[in-house]
């Protein structure tokens, strides 16, 4: 196991012992109802997951750039998660877009690539083809 593991600042475990149409939890007591996005069953599905995930990491990174930057907490973080492909090779697509209210665009830009680069979730899609992160004006 990597060494590093043993400096964590934080560690849960995820588990899923009942497959797609079922329950995933962590040991500290979230329970989520998981169902695959191609049926109409009551659930959330890794799609969904992964873009509250990511949505939240990239979010609470930008507070903390806008605080060091002694700006209000206005950044907006929308993240669309596509399912593709077919069976034995499926994908995700990735694009997160990000607006920042009251800042100019280039400066808004700056702050999104900074973002990008602390925000863990971010750091773990990073160099996937798969993954874009795009600042926009509105949505």
């Amino acid at each position: 196991m990597d060494s590093r593991w043993k400096d964590a600042l934080y560690v849960t475990e995820a588990r899923n012992d009942t497959g797609l149409e079922g329950y995933a939890y962590v040991a500290e007591g979230i329970v989520v109802k998981t169902s695959s996005p191609l049926n109409n069953q009551p659930g959330s599905n890794p799609e969904q997951l992964l873009g509250m995930s990511l949505a939240t990491c990239l979010k609470s990174t930008l507070e903390a750039i806008e605080s060091e930057n002694k700006l209000s907490h206005s950044a907006q973080v929308h993240v669309e998660v596509a399912f593709i492909g077919e069976r034995a090779h499926y994908e995700f697509l990735v694009n997160a877009k990000i607006r920042i209210p009251g800042v100019n665009m280039d400066a808004a830009k700056q702050m999104v690539a900074e973002a990008e680069g602390r925000c863990p979730v971010s750091q773990l899609l990073s160099g996937s083809e798969n993954y874009t992160v795009t600042t926009v004006e509105k949505f």
